[in-house]
């Protein structure tokens, strides 16, 4: 598997043979998440628990295809506010190991403020 900083190498590459960059700022990658994020909840908009399994059976590629455009335009954006994705990940995993603390959360859907 290759690294987050390797990922986002080869997407930086893709993006700059075609001159791209120039159309790439925080806004716009911060739009093109979300719009990626809207096409991946389609393919499960208005369908059951049972729907959704036989959908990803059908489409598993093109479900997959909308999950990478969305982690895509996060690694460039992150590239982009010389973010190390990576790291805000663990740093993000630390905070709501203390917002959810096992004890707490464990077999619970509640938000962390409702957990008592």
């Amino acid at each position: 598997m290759d690294s987050i900083r390797d990922l986002t190498t080869r997407i930086n590459a893709f993006r700059d043979a075609r001159d791209w960059k120039q159309f790439h700022n925080p806004k716009d990658m911060a739009v093109s998440i979300s719009i990626e994020s809207a096409e991946l909840l389609e393919h499960f908009q208005w369908k059951n628990a049972k729907e959704c399994e036989t959908h990803l059976q059908e489409s598993r590629e093109a479900v997959a295809d909308e999950m990478a455009d969305v982690a895509i335009y996060l690694f460039e954006l992150a590239d982009l506010l010389e973010m190390d994705l990576g790291q805000e990940m663990l740093r993000k995993l630390d905070k709501n190991a203390v917002k959810y603390p096992i004890e707490k959360a464990r077999g619970s859907n509640l938000k962390y403020n409702r957990l008592d």
